[in-house]
């Protein structure tokens, strides 16, 4: 017998560009791999779709098993809880079989007929990704807007649907924002924000009279600074439509008008001031005010209609707390409650507006995550909100704030045996370099040994103050039930510990990210959890950037790595503002035209930091269609390690060639891209079952 010859990867061509930025020379050899529509790019990338498939051969049943396993946990045919908005119940169901969401509504009560407004399965036919972005129903209940993305490039057609008749209307406006439009009380005109599809920044907000042509649709308002991103929606009194532009961490600014008056004119609630933010909800003759004015981790006003430009007019509800973060808020007729977060953990805060009794609702477990449900009457006491942990399911409660009577409408029900009682969740801190405590949630199931010999799979993401909170996955057990410990490093770049935590890591501060992640990695070998032949690490996008800073600094750690849709190319990207979001991303990483920002970004990006050395085993995932990363960058970084690396270890690139940033639609489809992630792990370990 001969052996097998060894499977010869891709290798795309080198064609040198040179870039100068700031005086600084810098060549790319894959500069033109962003040419999407070159066949040489496509036959590039499904040259790699090849070769993966190849490399991972032998997995091929485990990775049909995993993915029959993810889908076999899951309620094929389930129903989320039902809302009450108007004089309607509102919910989604799926069927057997069914990838899409169909959305329903019954009048009066739940014994009502049941009207179907949108059926996601049979609207999707014909396309390979569809997804709904939202809808809103105007006040007389007859019609909705909708808005549908059939490329998976964030740019939705606005649509219009008689609920009566199911009749649609010949509207069919493209390159809106998905889910950013409002409905006037006429029941007749409606407002939409229009994207640039080039940038995808939404950039301008039109107003539509229902049966016209919309080449007569009227421009109200247009936001001239393409920093800013920009919203559009209705005020949960339903007085107000608002708009609201918001620059990346630093300043806010809303924009009102009266839905009775829809040819009226916009007015500011609050001119935009740099280093102001602030989220508003309106009540009766007043709005609260969650605002960081003089308040790092942000405090809760209350101002008058009217008065609101009027700083002197406002009065302090909450004051500012240097150990919680107010991260958003609800008002109902007789109580407020906040959303807060205390040492790295959600909290639920309910305040007696009569009594100004308050208390936080106990959740009695060392991770979770627990935040304000959906809640569109003012005048009740029943407040819907969200749970879940690293071992309990996403679960829907109803919580009585008055009776202090707490019901559970809905735990996830996860099928195959699933029992909570078999698996274990810690917090544990571990001190990054320069003495600070990392928070990290971990979860395995009992019996596994804590003894170094256990794999581990770290993930996180850690910026534009995002917080990763250890909420549950159906699709995780697949990884526990065989042996794996998971852990979620609560790393700077998040805001789980409030927002001096997002300060700390971004912008010139953004190396604290990286170092906290591998010293959370460091953390969890020295104390036994793993060691670093059986370490991977996990993150996506943005945590795609951190996987590519952490394998550049600290490849001998870990075994493999999956970077989903990364974020790798900073510098280039960074400087090229016709890029889709790229402006609005200065706050975030800086500006590199800037020579001070040039400098930091280019000693992190992955792709411009590597280097002739040995690399973990990796697969690298991305979307042709990708609106927030472009294909190019993973398709460039994996060009350039495979030139560069001195090991033997895997390098993987799988391109999905009809999805975008979030991957592929419809709740099974997904399902495929992790069961690859999973089965590329679980094979390194020697598990092939």
């Amino acid at each position: 017998m001969t052996q097998a010859q060894p499977i010869k990867p891709p290798k795309a061509a080198i064609k040198p560009k040179e870039l100068i930025t700031n005086g600084h020379k810098r060549i790319d050899n894959y500069y033109y791999l962003n040419e999407r529509e070159n066949p040489e790019v496509i036959n590039y990338l499904n040259a790699e779709n090849t070769y993966l498939d190849q490399v991972l051969a032998p997995v091929k049943e485990l990775q049909e098993k995993l993915f029959d396993e993810l889908k076999g946990r899951i309620k094929q045919q389930d129903e989320s809880v039902p809302y009450k908005e108007g004089t309607y119940y509102y919910y989604t169901r799926f069927v057997t079989g069914g990838e899409y969401p169909i959305y329903c509504r019954k009048k009066g009560s739940l014994q009502g007929a049941e009207e179907v407004m949108f059926d996601g399965n049979a609207m999707a036919k014909g396309h390979n990704y569809y997804q709904i972005g939202g809808y809103e129903v105007s006040d007389n209940d007859e019609l909705a807007i909708f808005a549908e993305d059939t490329v998976s490039r964030r740019l939705y057609t606005l649509r219009v649907k008689n609920l009566k008749t199911g009749k649609l209307y010949a509207e069919a406006i493209p390159n809106t924002e998905g889910g950013s439009f409002a409905w006037a009380t006429d029941n007749k005109t409606l407002f939409y924000v229009r994207k640039d599809p080039q940038t995808l920044l939404g950039y301008r907000v039109y107003r539509h009279t229902l049966g016209t042509n919309t080449k007569a649709d009227v421009l109200v308002y247009e936001e001239k600074d393409n920093q800013f991103y920009m919203g559009l929606g209705r005020s949960k009194s339903k007085k107000y439509i608002t708009i609201g532009s918001d620059h990346n961490g630093v300043a806010t600014e809303y924009y009102l008008l009266e839905a009775s008056k829809p040819t009226g004119e916009f007015k500011t609630f609050l001119p935009r001031e740099k280093g102001h933010e602030y989220d508003i909800v309106h009540y009766k003759d007043k709005f609260y005010v969650r605002t960081n004015w003089k308040a790092e981790n942000f405090r809760l006003m209350e101002v008058p209609e009217g008065k609101t430009a009027d700083r002197t007019a406002w009065k302090e509800v909450i004051p500012h707390r240097p150990d919680v973060y107010l991260a958003n808020m609800d008002v109902f007729a007789n109580h407020l409650v906040l959303g807060e977060r205390k040492a790295g953990l959600t909290n639920i805060r309910v305040i007696n507006q009569k009594t100004q009794a308050d208390e936080y609702l106990n959740f009695g477990e060392p991770a979770y995550v627990a935040g304000i449900g959906y809640n569109p009457d003012f005048n009740t006491n029943v407040l819907r909100f969200g749970y879940a942990s690293l071992t309990t399911p996403s679960s829907t409660f109803d919580y009585n704030m008055d009776t202090k009577a707490k019901t559970l409408m809905k735990e996830q029900e996860v099928l195959g045996g699933f029992d909570k009682n078999n698996y274990v969740s810690e917090r544990v801190y571990a001190t990054s370099r320069d003495g600070v405590q990392i928070p990290v949630s971990i979860v395995y199931r009992k019996g596994t040994k804590k003894d170094g010999s256990a794999p581990l799979l770290q993930y996180s993401y850690g910026s534009y103050g995002y917080s990763t909170d250890p909420g549950f996955s159906s699709a995780r057990l697949s990884l526990l039930d065989r042996g794996f410990i998971y852990a979620i490093a609560h790393i700077r770049g998040g805001q789980e510990m409030g927002r001096r935590w997002y300060e700390d890591g971004k912008m010139l501060k953004k190396k604290n990210t990286f170092n906290d992640f591998v010293d959370v990695s460091e953390y969890l070998i020295k104390n036994k959890y793993t060691n670093t032949d059986k370490l991977f690490a996990m993150g996506g996008s943005a945590g795609g950037l951190l996987m590519g800073a952490v394998i550049n600094q600290a490849p001998q750690l870990y075994r493999g790595v999956v970077a989903a849709v990364p974020f790798v190319d900073v510098v280039t990207t960074m400087l090229d503002e016709s890029i889709p979001l790229t402006t609005g991303e200065f706050e975030e990483w800086g500006n590199p035209k800037n020579k001070e920002y040039y400098d930091y970004m280019l000693s992190y990006s992955p792709y411009d930091n590597v280097e002739k050395k040995a690399y973990p085993n990796l697969l690298v995932t991305t979307g042709l269609h990708d609106s927030q990363v472009q294909y190019w960058e993973p398709a460039k970084w994996v060009a350039k390690l495979r030139t560069m690396k001195t090991d033997n270890n895997q390098l993987l690139l799988h391109t999905n060639m009809e999805a975008g940033h979030g991957g592929a639609s419809g709740r099974f489809q997904a399902l495929k891209e992790i069961a690859l992630e999973y089965a590329f792990m679980l094979n390194l370990v020697g598990e092939r079952q």
